[in-house]
């Protein structure tokens, strides 16, 4: 069993598919039904006993800084490279970090703080089963053990979702895969996640934390936004 000493939130990105709500206020300070994403993420850390957390920021960082004052043991770390590179190059901002770390994304809502429980055996990603068709990642999973994904998607998986855990080993091969792929390779426009799910595949072992999906809501745009919080209905 591995329990998880820190997080680090991704928050750098512009929220292009939520315009023109995130001209003005980056995603993960959007307000849904009064209350901002990223502070139902920091919460339920907290709920956990998580408070050592990195917020990777870079659209319109300044906003960011006051939760540092809201929220003891919170840094932020700027990724300069946001808005030429994918989310790949917030991950390997906060590389040093990566021991024992639970990475979520900053723009989720999440209704149930026990899915960001510290304790786990294998990294691996959250997930939630998926018997019908899906356009999201789809893993599949024997024994415990991931043994495929699809970025494509398909039925009958395991549906992947940006709340993952790696325990100090796999932490530190995720670091050394990532240098390689980022600085090393150039490999700049790929996601974080395609370092250990489809780059080097055969060097991990990862397993899956189950949830539901009521548990979670991962908000993409700006209909979706409006579906759960009418007041943006004026946006669309």
């Amino acid at each position: 069993m591995y329990t998880v000493q820190r997080a680090i939130i991704m928050a750098a990105g512009i929220g292009k598919r939520m315009q023109p709500v995130t001209n003005t206020i980056p995603k993960p300070l959007v307000k849904v039904n009064g209350k901002r994403m990223i502070d139902t993420v920091i919460e339920a850390l907290h709920q956990n006993g998580i408070t050592e957390i990195y917020v990777v920021v870079g659209y319109l960082k300044e906003q960011f800084r006051c939760l540092e004052t809201e929220y003891s043991g919170l840094t932020l770390i700027e990724n300069p490279l946001y808005d030429t590179c994918n989310n790949i190059s917030s991950l390997y901002a906060a590389r040093e970090f990566l021991e024992d770390v639970i990475i979520l994304d900053g723009d989720q809502i999440i209704y149930n703080a026990d899915i960001v429980s510290p304790d786990f055996v294998r990294s691996g990603y959250n997930a939630v089963w998926c018997e019908g068709k899906t356009d999201e990642w789809l893993m599949q999973v024997e024994d415990g053990v991931v043994t495929s994904c699809s970025r494509t998607g398909g039925e009958k998986g395991w549906q992947l979702y940006s709340i993952s855990r790696w325990n100090k080993e796999d932490g530190r091969k995720l670091r050394r895969h990532l240098e390689i792929e980022f600085m090393d390779k150039q490999n700049r426009q790929i996601y974080w996640d395609d370092v250990a799910m489809f780059c080097y595949p055969e060097e991990y072992c990862l397993g899956i934390f189950e949830m539901k999906k009521t548990d979670i809501v991962e908000i993409d745009n700006l209909s979706e936004l409006a579906a759960i919080d009418p007041s943006y209905q004026n946006y669309l």
